[in-house]
């Protein structure tokens, strides 16, 4: 049993405070117990890092280790306390495990790594034989442990979004590293204290150092980075901008068609997606529907033509050359009597600042909607879970590029 002992001290990395007593192999069971001992000698504390004479043995505790081949291995201990002159009796730190953890670091370590490979705790449980608690744990401490040691002394320009948490109204607001692809912090709703909360995320010298935030023209945005980052340039998203110019057209198609379905006309049954896809992902045979459909003479063509042509605003290299340009574009959409388009360019009008920014600063959104997939798929595994706090920590698991590992 000497050599079985000295395996397992050197497998764990123990430092010569700690002993290996003994090994116990139950095969019946596929378990393998180590019972470690602890040698006589000063103490330090795990607060202040003193030393300190005991105060006593300590309760004994167990921790799941990795498994040794196909049979599952625990470690027991009794963890002396110390009585530290400065912090009180405190119960020392152990070499193999992290405080307050049920797991080795080895353990946590592929735990993590589990996660990371299946996308979601309910698969990880099954290949860590553990409950969903356990696991859920492991990732809250690994966010934990990669929160504290992420840097965001290179945050430059970031992006503010929302994303819909749950049924009904039931929002979250995500803050974004746009050069870093990732996401920084989430934060409940989508109203002014949500955007203040993620900007208290920034240390106050961090959020002097942004240069550039892009985000749609939501009023508790504006405000709160106007509040937290006054030199930084608000860039409104042109997605977003798109986004309302399809909903406007959409709006003119719906209204049409019902005019035309009481003449028997179904002209435009069917067709809201090619109104509102980009003319480049059509498919040919659609691209040619589109185009007869235009020669029609329709409000939707008209609605349409100026949806496509703001394409050109975000084109321009020149401040001046744009403004001159959505001027015309302006006149033309609240000219045309079609009361969504101008409703959408008044709209614009009042936000043209911010659209101007995207010349010096072409920053968008893009990278946060890409992060839609991978926060849908949190959603679909959660099974409709409601807890704010264990989605953020999904999301900042899978999508803030946190050094996680133990």
């Amino acid at each position: 049993m000497s050599e079985l002992t000295k395996h397992y001290s050197l497998l764990l990395g123990l430092d010569t405070s700690w002993k290996v007593d003994s090994v116990r192999i139950v095969t019946d069971r596929k378990r393998v117990e180590i019972v470690l001992t602890h040698l006589d000698g000063p103490l330090k504390c795990p607060e202040c890092g003193a030393s300190c004479p005991g105060y006593d043995a300590g309760q004994q505790r167990s921790w799941r280790h990795l498994d040794t081949m196909q049979f599952e291995t625990e470690i027991t201990a009794r963890v002396p306390r110390c009585n530290c002159a400065e912090c009180g009796v405190k119960t020392v730190a152990v070499p193999w495990a992290g405080k307050h953890s049920r797991f080795t670091l080895m353990f946590e370590a592929f735990a993590v790594e589990v996660l990371q490979a299946c996308g979601n705790v309910t698969a990880a449980c099954d290949l860590l034989k553990l409950d969903w608690g356990s696991v859920d744990a492991v990732m809250k401490r690994a966010v934990a442990r990669g929160l504290g040691r992420r840097d965001t002394e290179k945050v430059t320009r970031v992006g503010i979004d929302e994303k819909s948490f749950g049924k009904g109204q039931d929002y979250i607001s995500l803050m974004t590293d746009l050069d870093g692809r990732r996401v920084l912090d989430v934060v409940p709703g989508r109203d002014r204290k949500a955007a203040d909360s993620l900007w208290v995320s920034l240390s106050e010298g961090q959020r002097g150092k942004i240069t550039a935030v892009a985000m749609d023209m939501c009023k508790a945005f504006i405000s709160a980075t106007k509040a937290h980052a006054k030199q930084a340039a608000i860039v409104f998203d042109h997605f977003h901008v798109s986004k309302h110019l399809n909903d406007a057209v959409d709006q003119v198609r719906r209204k049409e068609n019902k005019v035309l379905l009481g003449e028997d006309d179904e002209s435009l049954k069917g067709t809201k997606q090619l109104w509102l896809f980009d003319p480049a992902n059509l498919s040919p045979e659609r691209r040619k529907e589109l185009e007869k459909l235009r020669r029609f003479g329709l409000d939707t063509g008209r609605a349409w033509a100026i949806k496509e042509l703001m394409r050109r605003f975000w084109k321009y290299k020149y401040g001046a050359s744009a403004r001159r340009f959505f001027r015309w574009w302006y006149d033309w959409a609240t000219g045309s009597r079609l009361a969504p388009m101008a409703r959408v360019a008044k709209t614009l009008e009042r936000h043209l600042e911010g659209l101007l920014n995207y010349i010096e600063h072409p920053v968008t959104n893009a990278m946060t909607e890409g992060f839609n997939s991978k926060i849908q798929h949190v959603k679909y595994s959660a099974r409709g879970l409601r807890n704010f706090a264990n989605y953020r920590t999904r999301i900042l698991f899978f999508c803030g590029k946190l050094e996680l590992q133990p």
